[in-house]
């Protein structure tokens, strides 16, 4: 019996199933489009990964978010994001526009959306960041 290497087997499968399903991207393209997931297009690390800003060959801008192999977001939360997340389409939400599952990298590719992310608008307390942002949200 052959040992396999993949350690979510048949994520494909299960992703492939749902209507509406992003695209998926091959990891040697979004290798290209972060250089190479580099520390200069690092946007961001939070608790289930690192998000890179990303620049396909069409010159459209993404942000990919590389799961953390030592993240406790698995197979089944990776998959239910593509095929939940990835079908809505609201305002004020960034949009999910695709996914790769290659050599046991989870990553999801989002819209490039300037400004950082909202969690700064709402958390951070600097009084130079009150002051360049000081704005309502509705």
């Amino acid at each position: 019996m052959k040992f396999s290497e993949d350690i979510y087997p048949h994520i494909e499968d299960q992703i492939q199933h749902s209507s509406m399903v992003p695209k998926k991207y091959e990891l040697k393209e979004l290798i290209k489009a972060t250089g190479g997931f580099s520390d200069q297009n690092k946007l961001g690390e939070g608790g289930f990964g690192t998000v890179y800003k990303g620049i396909l060959e069409n010159n459209k801008e993404i942000a990919v978010k590389r799961i953390s192999k030592n993240s406790c977001q698995g197979k089944q939360e990776f998959i239910a994001e593509v095929t939940t997340i990835g079908s809505l389409h609201h305002k004020n939400l960034v949009k999910l526009i695709g996914w790769c599952y290659e050599r046991k990298e989870l990553l999801l590719v989002y819209e490039f959306i300037l400004n950082g992310s909202l969690d700064k608008y709402l958390f951070d307390q600097s009084s130079e960041f009150e002051v360049q942002c000081s704005k309502v949200l509705d």
